[in-house]
C-alpha cells in the first residue's frame, strides 16, 4: 500500500487531533496565567528529568574531577526544576527575561545577516524578519516582569491553536 494513501485514510484522525489541540488552545487563551503556570511546570519536569539523567551519568564517569562537574551540573538542573514547582511566578519571570534576551540577540543577528547579503534579492524580507524579532524582544523586555505572568501562556495558547488549525486543514485536504 502506498504510504501516502495510508496517511490519506487517516484524515479523520488529523482533524480530530486538530480539534482537540484547538480546544486546548482556546482553554489556555481564556486563562493565560494558568497556561503560564502549566508551561513553567512542563519546563520544571524536563529540568528534573534532565537533572536525574545528569546525576546518573555523573556516577558513570570514572575520573573524580569530572564526576564532581557532572554532579554539580545535575544539582543545578534539579534545583531549577524544583524552583519551577516551588515558585512558578519567579520561574516565569526568569524564562520571560531569557526569552526576551534571546529574541533581541536573534533579531540583531538576523539584521546583521540581512545587511551582509544586501545586494541579493529578498534581503529585505530577512531584514524585516530581524526587525520584527528585535522589536518583539524589546517589547517583552520593556513589559518585564509584569508580562511574565501571561506571556508564556499566550505562546502556549497560540501554539496549540495554530497546530490545531494546521492539523484540521491538513486532514480536510487529505480527505479531498
Amino acid at each position: 500500500m502506498n504510504p501516502l494513501s495510508e496517511v490519506r485514510a487517516k484524515w479523520g484522525w488529523f482533524v480530530a487531533l486538530g480539534v482537540v489541540l484547538l480546544a486546548f488552545g482556546v482553554i489556555a487563551a481564556l486563562n493565560l496565567f494558568w497556561a503560564t503556570v502549566v508551561s513553567v511546570y512542563y519546563v520544571g519536569i524536563m529540568m528534573i528529568v534532565g537533572g536525574a539523567v545528569h546525576l546518573a551519568h555523573a556516577f558513570q564517569v570514572k575520573a573524580w574531577r569530572e564526576t564532581i562537574a557532572w554532579a554539580l551540573s545535575a544539582v543545578l538542573y534539579l534545583a531549577a526544576g524544583v524552583l519551577a514547582f516551588v515558585n512558578p511566578v519567579l520561574t516565569s519571570a526568569v524564562l520571560t527575561l531569557l526569552m526576551a534576551a534571546a529574541l533581541l540577540v536573534a533579531g540583531v543577528f538576523r539584521i546583521f545577516a540581512a545587511w551582509r547579503v544586501r545586494p541579493e534579492r529578498g534581503w529585505g524580507w530577512l531584514m524585516a524578519g530581524g526587525v520584527v524579532t528585535t522589536l518583539a524582544g524589546l517589547v517583552f523586555l520593556l513589559g518585564w516582569p509584569i508580562n511574565s505572568l501571561w506571556l508564556l501562556g499566550l505562546f502556549l495558547a497560540f501554539d496549540l491553536a495554530m497546530q490545531g488549525w494546521a492539523l484540521i486543514w491538513f486532514g480536510l485536504a487529505l480527505r479531498r
